[in-house]
């Protein structure tokens, strides 16, 4: 379950961004509720989380032409010091008292265009970290163990902050938190990369990340549904303020359990996936957790009781991270290493560049006919989604299996002379 902690990089790796990401959830749960308090708007809610996340849907694919060609621990180092700027903003403006929704949406989408770069460098740098490829998919179940660790701390101690003291302390120690991440990036040794293949022009490197992306059956396919899951399911979070203070009649903390719920059983599923030491499987493995997402949000949406609504989001977080972590391990698996940087990066726009779309639809929904009656449209969208992706399975198998055979995976039968 561990075979990826044999390697220095990466057991620096998991130590600072564990603690950078608690941090990050700290500033989340912050962010949602002090806009929630500011304006008791759920179209606001949806607009933070645009802004957010648009501009991964703008930049990542260009951003991924940059990262086949830059090193990307030194542009990591940059993205980190970058957003730690924006939350030491984030805290001056809170704990003054100056704080606007405003200077929210603004810092918000500062944040969304680091992490345009930041996300899909991040996806593409594992490879690095990692010497053997047999263990990808048990450092990126890891990470996503990582993850979800910290998305169950991170939102559990920013609702006692909150109730206790407010959302200002969160972003200050969302702030400390990014040294940590910089000072492992900065421990680790990382051997240039002497052969890679350079675009004659960015447009030229985009082009051609797009048509090996559509052109392959596994990857479009995989994409197609992330996508989707992210544009109509994603968004429930952004709603969850409301099902915290005005569905399940809680208040900060309720909104850090319900997420910390969901943090567990993506956990979960983070360690169901930890100890697969094959590929092979996982491609029908999306179309169920796909499924079990979307039956977990359609059910999610009609508890008014909390301790059912934790119990059913245990299944919307692991069915989520299965899926996710999938996708990612089958991508990482079968890319070719020169266009690495740009597939990672329509898997982030796929991932979170659909998701802001979403928030503002249903943010913008929600005002209208109610947060349960939209994350119950969003949940029934991903299971109809999925069946599409399961009749899609047989092409999907077919056109993967020529790569795990080139690549060992699969062992091809000697034919048998006649």
């Amino acid at each position: 379950m561990g075979r990826a902690f044999r390697y220095r990089n990466y057991r620096l790796y998991f130590g600072g961004q564990g603690v950078s990401l608690i941090g990050t959830w700290m500033q989340q749960i912050a962010m949602s509720w002090l806009v929630y308090r500011l304006t008791n708007s759920a179209f606001y809610l949806g607009l933070i989380g645009f802004t957010g996340m648009a501009p991964m849907f703008f930049l990542t694919s260009f951003a991924g032409v940059f990262i086949d060609r830059m090193h990307r621990r030194n542009l990591l180092i940059i993205t980190q010091i970058l957003a730690t700027i924006q939350a030491s903003l984030l805290a001056f403006l809170t704990l003054s008292g100056h704080v606007h929704v405003w200077h929210l949406v603004i810092l918000s989408l500062f944040l969304g265009s680091i992490n345009a770069f930041d996300m899909p460098a991040r996806q593409s740098f594992v490879i690095e970290i990692v010497e053997n490829k047999e263990d990808l998919g048990n450092a990126i179940a890891l990470n996503s163990f990582m993850f979800n660790s910290a998305r169950l701390v991170g939102p559990s101690i920013a609702g006692l902050v909150v109730a206790a003291i407010g959302e200002g302390p969160c972003f200050l120690l969302n702030a400390v938190s990014f040294l940590a991440i910089i000072g492992t990036l900065l421990a680790m040794k990382i051997p240039r990369r002497n052969d890679e293949k350079r675009s004659a022009s960015l447009f030229h490197g985009f082009k051609e990340g797009y048509r090996y992306v559509l052109g392959f059956p596994p990857i479009r396919y995989a994409l197609f549904l992330l996508a989707l899951t992210s544009l109509v399911g994603m968004p429930y979070v952004v709603l969850m303020p409301i099902f915290a203070k005005d569905i399940l009649h809680g208040g900060p903390h309720t909104l850090g359990f319900l997420m910390g719920a969901s943090g567990v059983g993506a956990l979960v599923g983070a360690l169901y996936l930890a100890p697969r030491k094959s590929v092979l499987g996982l491609e029908k493995l999306i179309f169920i957790a796909s499924s079990i997402f979307g039956a977990g949000l359609v059910v999610f949406s009609f508890s008014r009781y909390l301790p059912f609504s934790l119990f059913i989001l245990l299944f919307t977080g692991f069915g989520m991270i299965i899926q996710m972590a999938s996708t990612n391990t089958i991508l990482q698996t079968i890319t070719d290493e020169d266009k690495r940087g740009r597939v990672m990066g329509f898997y982030t726009m796929a991932f979170g560049g659909a998701a802001p779309f979403g928030a503002v639809m249903a943010g913008s929904l929600a005002s209208k006919i109610g947060a349960p009656h939209t994350v119950i449209i969003g949940g029934t969208i991903c299971i109809i989604g999925s069946l599409f992706f399961l009749k899609k399975l047989p092409l999907i198998q077919q056109s993967a299996r020529s790569v795990y055979v080139k690549m060992g995976i699969i062992r091809e039968k000697p034919v048998e002379p006649k």
